[in-house]
């Protein structure tokens, strides 16, 4: 199978970032479980990332965004697009935010 090299993005990052920080203040006993979890899941991109859905944004951008969802009840949204063979994380957004679309 394939391998697929998978690059997180600066913006991206920072959304993970600023989302484990919240946590920490928020839920300090699963803020550590959370970024494991993401991170283990946008790691697993790196085996057929094109089996995921294409984003409901994604004919507001010129590239292909695909999304990922992680965790339970208002998941999280992991966006990505697909370039030969590397999957870059674009934005990682909470579920119950509203659309994302390519200004932001």
């Amino acid at each position: 199978m394939k391998k697929y090299k998978v690059v997180i993005t600066p913006f991206a990052a920072d959304n993970i970032r600023e989302a484990y920080e919240w946590f920490q203040i928020e839920s300090p006993h699963y803020a550590g479980q959370w970024l494991d979890g993401i991170r283990s899941a946008i790691l697993g991109l790196d085996a057929v990332p094109k089996s995921h859905a294409l984003a409901p944004e994604n004919e507001a951008f010129s590239e292909e965004i695909r999304q990922l969802m992680f965790g339970t009840g208002k998941r999280w949204r992991i966006f990505f697009t697909v370039e030969k063979s590397t999957v870059y994380v674009l934005h990682v957004r909470h579920g119950s935010r509203n659309y994302w679309f390519p200004e932001e």
